[in-house]
């Protein structure tokens, strides 16, 4: 499936997983990560880049120390707030550390650190909005979006179904981005109100959002980075099944800076939901305020910003 993602661009998988509560498995991915190691090595060599970029994860780790050991500069950038064990350790090989968040860099070397923003809201913020009118919603009802990324999320969907089934405000409409199997095992079978559509899949979701009154969805550093290009209040429902609990403190960011509302998926219900979809549209002056604070929050051009910094390294 990644292959098709970075159609394109050459692709080369590596046999690396995290770690478990489990000796045997750790072993055998020791020496996967060892084999990975020497692999990279062969693959730098070939390719011969300048740079290395990593962006966190267990895959990122034997391709950064085959950099370092064939002297190749490192760049690293980090999505979440709160820094992934990978980029933690391996900051101290870096030239420089890219951040999505400003609160990263207190966890960071603060002399490499640059806040650069998250590249994935840059394209967000150049898109065309589409006309919610011509995909058959009306321009009179405020639209939401509810969406768990792209395989959904099961005991999330499930409370929203059910709260959905109930949902029959006339003043709005939802958009109900499923997932592939809990679309095709559920939602196409049930029969809700008018004013809710149920899809598997929406493409180029962020033209949608900027056409959008609300969104409901989860933490996701991409997700967060496309929110804030496309300036839209947000219910969010941070993942409680992420490494190091990521989605939360990036949901806490921001509750902290009034820019959406946190909802945890512990408190997640029929009455939590309906009372916070009503806090902000159904709340002139809360919608405004945070409305106004997410205008507020400049996109940075984070592409540019790397790129210009990676030519610095280069350089020297």
């Amino acid at each position: 499936p990644l292959s098709r993602i970075v159609k394109g661009y050459d692709f080369i998988g590596l046999n690396v997983h995290s770690f478990r509560k489990n000796l045997k498995y750790n072993f055998k991915n020791l020496k996967d990560i060892y084999a990975s190691y020497k692999q990279s090595k062969k693959i730098l060599k070939d390719f011969n880049p300048d740079v290395v970029v990593g962006f966190g994860g267990y895959v990122t780790f034997p391709v950064l120390l085959a950099a370092h050991k064939l002297k190749i500069k490192i760049v690293l950038h980090e999505q979440n707030v709160i820094p992934g064990k990978v980029n933690r350790f391996l900051q101290v090989l870096a030239d420089k550390i890219f951040v999505s968040f400003n609160e990263s860099k207190k966890y960071l070397n603060p002399d490499k650190v640059i806040y650069s923003g998250n590249p994935c809201g840059v394209r967000a913020l150049n898109i065309k909005s589409h006309d919610k009118t011509k995909l058959g919603f009306s321009k009179d009802k405020k639209l939401i979006i509810i969406v768990m990324g792209s395989l959904g999320s099961g005991p999330v969907n499930e409370k929203m179904t059910n709260f959905l089934k109930k949902f029959k405000d006339n003043d709005k409409e939802v958009l109900f981005i499923g997932g592939k199997n809990y679309y095709e095992n559920t939602l196409k079978n049930i029969e809700f109100p008018k004013n809710i559509h149920v899809v598997e899949f929406y493409n180029d979701l962020p033209a949608l959002m900027k056409s959008a009154d609300l969104l409901i969805t989860r933490a996701g550093a991409s997700t967060l980075a496309e929110v804030l290009s496309t300036k839209i209040p947000s219910i969010i429902i941070p993942s409680p099944y992420v490494a190091n609990n990521h989605q939360y403190y990036n949901a806490l960011d921001f509750k902290n800076n009034d820019l959406g509302i946190m909802l945890e998926e512990k408190d997640l219900n029929e009455e939590s939901i309906k009372e916070n979809i009503s806090y902000i549209l159904d709340n002139k002056e809360n919608y405004d305020r945070i409305k106004n604070n997410l205008n507020n929050i400049s996109v940075l051009d984070s592409s540019g910003i790397m790129y210009s910094e990676i030519e610095k390294i280069i350089k020297e």
